[in-house]
């Protein structure tokens, strides 16, 4: 069996993440997140600048999707990428913003 590069494996993750959310809430199609899944993993990995353990960061890029078919996209890269949750009072908590139980109850 060959291996595969690193990049190629967290695109495949985004995409299998994504189609199976998408299978999982049976509404949906789950094609944009696997479309575009090569041109997220390239701009959050080369591009962006953020701080996942620091999402307030001032000189934060923000990564904003208009179509409601792309919603798991974003919600995949704000997983695998540790984006953490902050209350009301703007303070870090230390947990995932997105954990793999609100990816398993999408929608």
């Amino acid at each position: 069996m060959a291996t595969q590069p690193i990049e190629t494996l967290a695109v495949n993750t985004v995409r299998t993440l994504s189609m199976d959310a998408v299978q999982q809430a049976n509404s949906g199609h789950p094609g944009t997140p696997m479309a575009m899944a090569p041109v997220a993993y390239c701009l959050w990995q080369k591009f962006l600048r953020f701080d996942p353990q620091d999402p307030f960061w001032p000189n934060r890029d923000r990564f904003v999707l208009s179509m409601g078919h792309a919603s798991m996209l974003l919600y995949s890269m704000l997983h695998l990428t540790g984006v953490k949750t902050v209350n009301r009072a703007y303070e870090t908590l230390g947990q995932l913003s997105v954990t793999l139980d609100d990816i398993k109850r999408f929608r």
